[in-house]
């Protein structure tokens, strides 16, 4: 194939040849950007659809286990094997040892509106007083009354404030760890399960079945 020699060419000539290389590979783009989206639109339905078959099993089978488990639990309270002191949470392992179901309370902390002015007191004593004297431990301390991205505070940080009530006789640090005592309060937001199956070994291997937001 001959070369065209360009420099022969007019101006508008190589305009009209540059318009159609433009043409060329916009077209050649349009259809690199058709089969994409094509593609990737018949992988996310795909998926999308598999994972809403999915949902809608794992939620009857959430939905069946919990009546299953609440057959179990009065079955095993007749039988005397479920401790008095229980609030509701069991496990039921089968005759040859390698499979376990359990049933543990899925709870949430709540501290009610005494929270506030506990928070308001302890606070307040902690830049009085510890500030002053030892900022390391008034950081440490401050940090447990932090809430999480739910505005919420932290159980395991209030357990740990509370290993520290002994240490001040400030009325602002013991009233108000005293209302912070008071405005805690559980709430049961239902059960959880965990299914777990011995391996080869002999040690328990959990399956992993986190329906607990259905």
């Amino acid at each position: 194939m001959m070369r065209m020699n360009t420099t022969e060419l007019s101006i508008i000539q190589l305009e009209g040849m540059l318009a159609d290389r433009k043409k060329q590979e916009k077209a050649r783009l349009d259809r690199a950007r058709v089969d994409y989206e094509t593609e990737r639109d018949t992988d996310i339905t795909a998926l999308t659809d598999e994972a809403a078959m999915l949902h809608h099993m794992i939620a009857r089978f959430k939905a069946r286990v919990h009546t299953v488990m609440a057959m179990q639990a009065q079955k095993t309270a007749a039988y005397g094997l479920i401790p008095a002191t229980s609030k509701g949470g069991f496990s039921l392992t089968n005759k040859t040892g390698n499979k376990r179901i359990t049933r543990r309370r899925d709870t949430d902390p709540v501290w009610d509106e005494r929270a506030v002015k506990a928070i308001s007191l302890i606070k307040d004593f902690l830049g009085d007083a510890v500030k002053k004297r030892d900022v390391k431990l008034f950081e440490i301390l401050l940090s447990f009354l932090e809430r999480n991205q739910n505005g919420d505070l932290e159980y395991a940080r209030v357990f740990s404030l509370m290993q520290h009530e002994n240490k001040f006789d400030d009325i602002r640090w013991t009233e108000g760890l005293r209302l912070l005592k008071e405005s805690y309060s559980i709430t049961l937001k239902g059960f959880a399960y965990d299914f777990k199956m011995k391996n080869e070994t002999g040690k328990w291997d959990r399956l992993e079945l986190n329906f607990s937001s259905l």
